[in-house]
């Protein structure tokens, strides 16, 4: 369990850095344009590859 989490909140982390740093520059990414939908498919990867 404690895996899952800790998956989870790296992807979310690393999602947030990916807005804050990378973004979209255009304002039509669906993934770049809003922290907390960067955050939220971060952390679904993170799952992802903790359940692994």
């Amino acid at each position: 369990m404690a895996r899952v989490i800790t998956g989870v909140v790296i992807g979310a982390v690393v999602g947030y850095l990916y807005y804050r740093l990378i973004g979209c520059r255009t304002g039509v990414c669906p993934i770049g344009q809003n922290p907390w939908s960067s955050a939220i498919f971060g952390a679904l990867i993170g799952f992802v590859f903790a359940t692994m």
